[in-house]
């Protein structure tokens, strides 16, 4: 067999990595920590499914409803989990097979239940994606299939930020991490293995979604957790993703510590107007952590900003808090006092 030279192959994982645009961010910030491209507009595939299942979550009240599926429900092609016309299955059942195997058949079957029709359901998911900061987004289909006649496209950082919204839903995450399933309908039974490898590959992985067109090549969208650390990463093209990922959160752990900026009940505000008058305290709802190497600690610096009113009441605004690094705002929060 004829060898190819190490010089080709290097330049070949070196330019798959060029091409593919990527963004970690972390999850409880959404600080972006490693990128590359990663408002480039491409599209996406299957990682569209992330966006349908966060709006069949969202608007279907009970997941145990039953849909009696029909030919207009199943009407799709490629990435299937091959429903049948009469067949009867849960809207959680589908949930699974819509995130875990990719079945297009399940976003079609999903979307009509959810909205009535595919263009319903459309119009619900480009508000969704306006509505939670998607700015360079937009969705023609469910599945993320890219026909002659639709395709959805999006970035890396409007994905991830789409991820960490739809991730504060415990229903979502409990489908995203799972890594096997099995249900019934009235006809058969369904057995499916999770198509994310990464979910196999760290045991600190706890979720994600995999996408593949011709036209898109490889999308991914993963999950990480560790300790009191969580993180997000997407690729778009990236041709040997599921390593990246994996690969990519062991270096942000061996790179970043966690740290306390804001304590919500130790606020370190000198003031000279409230407490003259009152006994008080100064509060915020959160505390407030960031991901930062050792060396970046430096150039984080907080503004305390209060407002001087005469009549304040227990619990109420006083002014704010702004947290820089270096010397750009990246947090902003209310603060609040309490009147002893």
């Amino acid at each position: 067999m004829k060898k190819i030279p190490l010089l080709i192959i290097s330049f070949f994982m070196f330019s798959s990595i060029v091409n593919a645009s990527y963004v970690l961010i972390d999850k409880d910030t959404n600080r972006v920590l490693l990128c590359n491209n990663k408002d480039e507009k491409k599209l996406i595939a299957s990682i569209t499914k992330v966006m349908t299942a966060y709006i069949v979550i969202k608007n279907v009240k009970n997941l145990n409803d039953e849909i009696t599926l029909t030919k207009d429900h199943i009407n799709s092609h490629g990435s299937m989990i091959y429903l049948s016309d009469g067949e009867k299955l849960k809207v959680i059942d589908l949930l699974y097979g819509l995130l875990l195997r990719s079945g297009n058949d399940a976003a079609t079957a999903l979307a009509i239940y959810t909205s009535g029709s595919i263009d319903e359901f459309v119009k619900l998911m480009n508000y969704e994606a306006k509505n939670i900061g998607m700015l360079n987004t937009h969705f023609e289909n469910p599945t993320g299939l890219d026909d002659e006649n639709t395709k959805n496209i999006s970035t890396a950082y409007d994905m991830a930020i789409l991820t960490s919204k739809a991730m504060e839903n415990k229903d979502f995450r409990k489908i995203f991490k799972t890594k096997k399933y099995k249900c019934k309908s009235n006809i058969k039974s369904f057995s499916w293995t999770n198509k994310n490898k990464t979910l196999f590959m760290d045991k600190h992985i706890n979720g994600g979604k995999t996408g593949y067109t011709k036209k898109s090549k490889r999308t991914l969208i993963t999950s990480y957790k560790r300790d009191n650390i969580n993180l997000i990463m997407v690729t778009l093209n990236h041709s040997d993703d599921f390593n990246f990922h994996v690969n990519s959160y062991k270096n942000i752990i061996n790179s970043y510590n966690k740290y306390l900026i804001i304590n919500k009940n130790n606020l370190n505000i000198e003031d000279t107007y409230y407490k003259k008058k009152y006994n008080v305290k100064f509060y915020t709802n959160d505390n407030y952590h960031l991901l930062l190497k050792n060396n970046e600690f430096k150039n984080i610096s907080i503004i305390y900003t209060l407002f001087k009113n005469k009549n304040i009441r227990n619990n109420s605004v006083v002014g704010y808090l702004t947290v820089y690094s270096r010397n750009k705002p990246i947090h902003e929060d209310n603060i609040y006092i309490s009147v002893k």
